[in-house]
């Protein structure tokens, strides 16, 4: 009788003398079974072409990659029938996994979503390079008029058009574009914010660039924000976030501060960007040029010479200005009210 695909394939007996099965290799002889041994064989085999789709894409791989592999799907499906693989959606087997996770997850999510499907938003900057942010769905943008698939842990966006990069890897679009659809898709103004600074910082887009991709949004739910976030994280202009400042304090009834006021330090001259004399009370506004290179090494040491004179510095993020005004503005005034009244 011979091997039939999708058998078991670990039968302990394969040899019949005499009406009676014995272990292969004659009695009193332990040494495993041929079918066994077939069975085994044919196992590392299928692991073994399987094996580098899976490294490459995250632990999981389609049936069509599998095939152009050399593994029929009759082999696949015994892979999957006996547990050693999972499927994973209507084209994904988890090789090496049983649930698709970070790059298996990327792969997974185009995989299933939808012709020419690439991530966007949040997933494609991750998929870029960005660093400390977690987010429970993959994103990914599917051409309008492309049929889309419900697909589990999967967010499906219909944008008019898609940018995806023109490299290697996970299809996915480019990082500008990405980052500007991520602050439009966040669940709050905060989180927009929270994107676009991180997207800057940590050099996963370029802030030309992103000034670029902004400039071709034409309508959004957040333009106003947008348009103020994006100027502080590109620009870095330090002065706007100062009279944006002065403004928010006029409107708030504080006094008008003194901008730009002019201390000297053991390293020379420094300027203090917001300050009132009358309460000894000291704010400084922080671009995105404050968390690069040495920056923030300099601003301790000029924030430590204020403190050491006797006033009080305040520290308040331009993004903060734009998702938490209230707030730093509520230490403002406390800060301004002698302390026992």
């Amino acid at each position: 009788m011979g091997y039939r695909e999708g058998a078991v394939d670990d039968d302990r007996y394969a040899v019949s003398k005499g009406g009676h099965t014995v272990p292969e290799g004659g009695p009193g002889r332990r040494s495993r079974p041929r079918r066994s041994v077939e069975g085994a064989r044919r196992r590392e085999r299928r692991a073994l072409l399987a094996k580098g789709p899976a490294v490459v894409h995250g632990g999981v791989a389609t049936w069509r990659i599998l095939q152009d592999r050399g593994l029929s799907r009759a082999e696949i499906r015994t892979e999957i029938e006996t547990g050693r693989w999972t499927r994973l959606g209507r084209h994904t087997i988890g090789v090496t996994v049983r649930q698709a996770t970070g790059r298996g997850a990327w792969w997974r999510a185009v995989w299933e979503a939808g012709p020419r499907a690439v991530l966007d938003g949040v997933s494609a900057l991750q998929a870029a390079g960005l660093e400390h942010w977690e987010e429970r769905t993959v994103h990914v943008s599917v051409p309008a008029r492309n049929r889309v698939h419900d697909v589990p842990g999967v967010t499906v966006h219909r944008p008019r058009t898609t940018d995806p990069v023109g490299v290697g890897g996970v299809p996915r679009s480019r990082p500008e574009g990405a980052a500007v659809r991520a602050a439009q898709w966040a669940v709050s103004d905060r989180q927009a914010a929270t994107i676009l600074a991180m997207a800057v910082q940590q050099g996963v887009v370029a802030p030309e660039a992103l000034l670029g991709a902004w400039a071709g949004v034409r309508s959004t739910n957040r333009r106003t924000l947008l348009d103020a976030v994006i100027r502080d994280i590109c620009a870095g202009a330090e002065a706007l976030g100062e009279l944006d400042f002065a403004a928010l304090c006029r409107r708030r009834g504080l006094p008008e501060p003194t901008r730009q006021v002019l201390r000297t330090g053991p390293r020379g001259r420094v300027y203090l960007d917001v300050y009132w004399a009358e309460f000894g009370l000291h704010v400084e506004i922080d671009g995105a040029q404050h968390y690069r290179g040495l920056a923030p090494v300099d601003d301790a040491l000029r924030q430590n010479e204020v403190a050491l004179g006797g006033d009080v510095t305040l520290r308040i993020p331009v993004l903060g200005l734009r998702v938490r005004p209230d707030a730093f503005l509520d230490q403002v005034e406390r800060a301004m009210t002698p302390r026992g009244a």
